[in-house]
């Protein structure tokens, strides 16, 4: 029997300007059908546009094309967690804007604490002011701490650093976070596809004429325009990124396919797909995510027809397609050759990356640094979905 399905919540981190409430209403108002629920952590400064209209805290408010929003206090999280993943809400995943002066780390043991059995935690994004990168961290030194803590990191107003400064700014990210991958955005456009999947419903041919439809129409007619600079790309991957797809009908090896993990190009974004480690669990069939650090296995028992087989794709920049797919191809298992038979320990590297049972939530110390390791992480002990130290994706 297939778990139950888990709606997965995105930390979207960054601090005060860097333009992280911008790259939130681009994915509310161009979600083409995926219905997103946003939890905005931060009553200062809402720019969520129907929420600023409509006068609303504390409740939810319906953004078009399914979407709810919410602000929340901190101790009302758990709340609106259980409330926006609840089947009967329709979410397909959820965003946590975290406030500009929110420890990243404390809000993700909040979600991995929350008990929902229909959560499970999606990764860490942060969002660096590429205008004013030496500024901010200046007043924040404890941004290099969240850029290492942080799965995929957004660099943001990219139009107004420069190739040039873009560059020095990648270095210094990379001295920051070896191997963190990062992506630049200009007025908050980034790919959804580089966070969650997103679902594509058709909109009704009538609908109501409401105040979403009409910042909805706004926002198309400014790209149009070249209100923004750009056009829209949300129906497709951005013209920045690859798209590669892998399948084989061989089973993978999970030591190989784990190794192929931690040495992934930074280029590498995102994998998404169905994995088979044949003889080494025969039963199940391996659903994984993996946004930059990020990495969760999810395992469903095999039906009796169904034909054993991995279907992967991986969403990167600069890319070598043909390699990445001679790589994968080497995890396959040889049990007719020297791999033999797989031990009994094959798949633990794998299971520390399987999420915990619905009524077992992974533990909350008391000590907010308590089994963290140096990238933020819980340690190799705690049964959760954040990376620990091996593999590392460094």
């Amino acid at each position: 029997m297939a778990p139950p399905r888990r709606v997965p919540v995105i930390v979207l981190a960054g601090f005060l300007g860097s333009g992280k409430t911008t790259l939130l209403n681009y994915l509310l108002r161009h979600s083409g059908g995926t219905r997103i629920g946003a939890i905005v952590n931060d009553f200062g400064s809402i720019e969520i546009d129907a929420m600023t209209v409509a006068g609303q805290v504390d409740s939810m408010v319906p953004l078009g094309d399914g979407c709810l929003c919410c602000a929340v206090d901190t101790d009302d999280m758990d709340e609106a967690l259980d409330r926006l993943a609840r089947p009967s809400a329709g979410m397909d995943v959820i965003i946590v804007e975290a406030s500009g002066l929110a420890e990243p780390e404390t809000v993700i043991r909040m979600i991995l604490a929350s008990g929902s059995e229909h959560t499970v935690y999606g990764g860490l994004v942060e969002v660096v002011d590429g205008a004013e990168f030496e500024n901010v961290r200046a007043r924040h030194p404890e941004l290099e701490r969240h850029v290492r803590a942080a799965d995929l990191v957004v660099l943001g107003k990219a139009d107004r650093a420069g190739e040039t400064e873009l560059r020095r700014l990648r270095g210094r990210l990379e001295q920051l976070a070896p191997g963190r991958p990062v992506v630049t955005a200009s007025h908050g456009r980034i790919d959804p596809a580089l966070l969650f999947d997103p679902v594509h419903r058709p909109r009704p041919a009538v609908e109501q004429l409401s105040f979403d439809a009409l910042l909805r129409d706004e926002a198309e007619d400014g790209d149009e325009d070249g209100a923004e600079g750009a056009e829209d790309h949300s129906g497709h991957l951005h013209a920045a990124y690859e798209s590669v797809e892998f399948t084989s009908a061989r089973p993978l090896d999970p030591r190989r396919f784990l190794d192929f993990l931690d040495g992934r190009p930074p280029g590498l974004y995102r994998i998404k797909g169905f994995v088979d480690f044949g003889p080494a669990d025969p039963v199940n069939t391996y659903a994984v995510h993996a946004v930059g650090a990020f990495l969760r296995f999810a395992p469903s028992r095999r039906r009796a027809d169904e034909e054993p087989l991995t279907q992967l794709v991986l969403i990167g920049s600069g890319t070598d397609a043909e390699a990445l797919r001679k790589e994968l191809a080497a995890c396959a298992h040889d049990a007719t050759g020297t791999d033999g038979p797989p031990r009994p320990e094959a798949m633990w590297g794998v299971l520390r990356y399987v999420e915990p049972p619905a009524d077992e939530p992974a533990d909350a110390s008391e000590d907010p640094d308590h089994d963290r390791d140096q990238n933020g992480a819980p340690d190799a002990g705690e049964p959760s979905e954040v990376p620990v130290d091996e593999p590392d994706f460094g």
